[in-house]
């Protein structure tokens, strides 16, 4: 039995393909057309999931689409009514585009899939997922997890903005949801506009700015902006947003609340932004771990499974995890939208069709979410060849040991291996990588090779093993979901001059023995690497390991600034030729920048649109 999953025309198009219950292939379709957030119709992520499984979609016995439109468009108008005549430029732009496009997306799903098999019979084998129906099936049916509750979380699917659901075997019910207007996505992306950020995209930013700040806001925001009961749920005061009848997420009430208009991008960051961004994570944190706590209360379960853009948020997994209201904890790599077509189509295998799922007691059945397109070593050293690469090709002893001795002397290295990631996180298939231990590799990677903002942090990449020697968490974190701190016995003290630091300047301070994965209050965006699943990978932490005595890696994801990560060994030389990256290694292929033809080298990434 074969159903493909597909997600599109909101932002993160993608398509992944289920066979008999075992996921085959997934994948953005960004990644093929390098635009980033790509929302067109996945036609390109969709012939790769064929292709991969050999099968036509002829051969495929159903298709399912991860929304709803009418119900959508059903909320739309009612938004519009409600809040009429307020809004109505809003809705004088909006209107056309669904009558043209969004409100026949069944008939224009059709077309596009018509290009892939005429004959196919859409009227019994196009199927629809509700929006948090396909995020919590994302996160529930690839889990460990026999029976969970399942959070999902984001700004908004059709009418759910928040939904608590039970799973058990193959079978998940929804039994709680908050609605829209009432959105913590919403509101965090409003936040994220407000500091200057583009929402959809720069959340993670305002993540990543909080630990630079204190939580000044946080009061005025819990007085003025959103109400919070014991149990997580909530309600906002729209009196302070514009998303439901404006084109702009909030209002001139909002500016003059928060002291001023808000941040245009790309101007200098001040301690206003680095405050809002505490005060918000806070926030956010506390309705989550309230949600959790009432979930685990309400439903009697031990484990959790958390999807939806909300589920993101690594800092506040890590203090779901250590709150303890649910035994295990399991967050869908892949919880943003593009994790919806993988979720449509698990929901039509187990939900419409009623099939059984098979579980090892031990690990998910996301194959480490490398789950997207690999090169075997003929067509790597052939596609090289084509755009002009000078390599050498050394067996795998060497090989380690050339790309070991690369980061050592202080390179930051392109690693390409294997399949690609589904999701937003590099998990070591297509990767930038350096020495952890060095003072200068967050700054050089942050500016002189992703050429993005200095406060930016980088997760560390470490052995399983290893873990709870080197951070206080005691589980694994494979998709660099769970923020724990540095553990004690690796901390450097901080001088009374270096405490007394403030906002950026806090940067420049040493505060452990792998300063280049510690943030600025200690943590880390951890990703545990497990031989079973990403062997090369892991193999490369090992030599790394016995050269230096650290198991740890800096870990970013391949490609610039605004950029979708790379896909093919062409997306992989270009970053590599047109960035401050030093040596590429790709399949068994080493690349140093200085033996390539210097005429090759661009700087590409002044044509790409910032994040």
């Amino acid at each position: 039995m074969k159903v493909l999953g597909i997600s599109a025309f909101y932002h993160d198009s993608a398509a992944a393909l289920v066979v008999d219950g075992e996921i085959v292939a997934a994948a953005q379709e960004e990644r093929f057309t390098r635009k980033r957030h790509d929302a067109r119709f996945p036609s390109a992520a969709i012939a790769y999931c064929l292709g991969e499984a050999s099968v036509a979609l002829g051969d495929v016995n159903y298709v399912a689409f991860y929304d709803k439109p009418f119900l959508k468009f059903e909320r739309l108008l009612e938004t519009y009514v409600a809040f009429a005549p307020r809004g109505f430029r809003s809705f004088a732009t909006a209107i056309p585009v669904w009558l043209r496009e969004k409100l026949f997306q069944k008939s224009l799903l059709r077309s596009e899939l018509k290009k892939f098999a005429p004959d196919f019979d859409w009227d019994t084998k196009l199927l629809f997922s509700e929006h948090h129906q396909s995020h919590a099936a994302s996160a529930f049916f690839p889990s460990p997890f026999d029976s969970a509750a399942v959070l999902t979380m984001d700004g908004v699917g059709e009418w759910a903005t928040t939904s608590a659901a039970v799973g058990l075997g193959n079978s998940l019910n929804v039994v709680k949801e908050i609605h829209f207007p009432h959105s913590l996505g919403l509101l965090y992306s409003a936040f994220t506009y407000y500091t200057g950020f583009k929402v959809n995209s720069g959340e993670y930013k305002v993540m990543g700015l909080a630990p630079y700040g204190t939580p000044s806001f946080r009061d005025r925001i819990l007085d003025h902006l959103i109400d919070i009961k014991d149990d997580g749920s909530f309600r906002l005061n729209l009196d302070y947003f514009d998303y439901c009848t404006g084109l702009r997420m909030t209002n001139h009430r909002f500016d003059a609340l928060f002291g001023g208009p808000a941040r245009k991008p790309e101007e200098a960051l001040t301690q206003r932004e680095m405050d809002l961004a505490a005060s918000i994570q806070v926030v956010v944190e506390e309705v989550v771990l309230k949600l959790c706590r009432s979930l685990a209360k309400d439903t009697g379960e031990t484990n959790l499974c958390l999807a939806g853009g909300v589920a993101l948020n690594c800092v506040a997994n890590g203090k779901v995890v250590r709150d303890g209201a649910f035994k295990n904890v399991w967050v869908q790599p892949a919880a943003g939208d593009a994790g919806g077509a993988l979720g449509a189509a698990l929901a039509a295998y187990h939900g419409f069709l009623g099939k059984d799922r098979q579980l090892n007691g031990l690990l998910d059945s996301m194959h480490g979410s490398l789950l997207g397109p690999q090169y075997d070593q003929a067509d790597i050293e052939r596609r090289l060849v084509a755009v002009g690469g000078r390599f050498e090709v050394l067996e795998e002893p060497d090989f380690l040991a050339a790309v070991t001795d690369g980061l050592v002397e202080g390179r930051a290295v392109g690693w390409f291996q294997g399949r690609m990631e589904f999701g937003p996180r590099a998990l070591g298939g297509r990767s930038i990588l350096g020495d952890p231990r060095s003072p200068t590799m967050q700054r050089t990677l942050n500016v002189k090779v992703k050429q993005r903002e200095s406060f930016r942090p980088f997760a560390p990449s470490i052995l399983f093993e290893d873990t709870s020697q080197w951070f206080e968490i005691d589980r694994p974190s494979p998709y660099m979901l769970l923020v724990a701190d540095i553990a004690e016995s690796h901390r450097r003290a901080m001088t009374t001059e270096e405490r007394a630091r403030f906002g950026i300047d806090k940067l420049n301070a040493i505060r452990s023995d792998v300063p280049a994965v510690t943030h600025v209050d200690y943590s880390a965006r951890i990703q545990t690497v497990h031989a079973e699943t990403n062997a090369p990978y892991y193999k490369l932490l090992q030599a790394f390991k016995a050269k230096t005595g650290c198991p740890i890696l800096v870990n970013t994801s391949f490609n610039v600034r605004g950029e979708p990560i790379v896909c093919t060994p062409e997306d992989a030389y270009r970053c590599f030729m047109g960035t401050g990256i030093e040596m590429l290694a790709i399949g068994n292929c080493v690349l140093r920048k200085e033996r390539q033809d210097a005429k090759l080298a661009q700087d590409y990434a002044r044509s790409i649109d910032p994040d």
